[in-house]
């Protein structure tokens, strides 16, 4: 099954925030995405059934060895096209916010090549 735009945020939140602090809450997504906790709480349910994440009983979130992967994959993106943006002269709110976008969109093929021309 192909995860869509919404659920591949997710799994870079909680990267994301797994990186500051290993134990990551529904509530701590809510406030980071500015999302209500009903919304996070569908989400995390539909990652949870596609094996992208784990709770446990306490209600902490980790990241699956698969959703792991995409989530760094997703980061990765975002973090070399925010790079390659500034670059260009794009200012750096706006690099943020296009790469947020374009990085569940753009082709490997397409990432690829623009890495390998800016040497990212």
């Amino acid at each position: 099954m192909s995860i869509q735009e919404s659920g591949e945020m997710y799994l870079e939140t909680i990267l994301v925030l797994g990186q500051e602090d290993d134990k990551v809450r529904s509530i701590d997504i809510a406030n980071y995405r500015d999302v209500s906790r009903a919304s996070v709480s569908r989400a995390v349910g539909l990652l949870k059934e596609d094996n992208y994440i784990d709770v446990d009983e306490a209600g902490y979130i980790t990241l699956t060895e698969k959703g792991e992967e995409l989530a760094t994959t997703i980061y990765k993106r975002h973090q070399v096209l925010s790079k390659i943006f500034t670059e260009i002269g794009v200012d750096k709110e706006v690099a943020v916010e296009d790469a947020c976008r374009i990085e569940h969109y753009i082709s490997n093929e397409t990432f690829e090549a623009l890495r390998k021309h800016f040497n990212k």
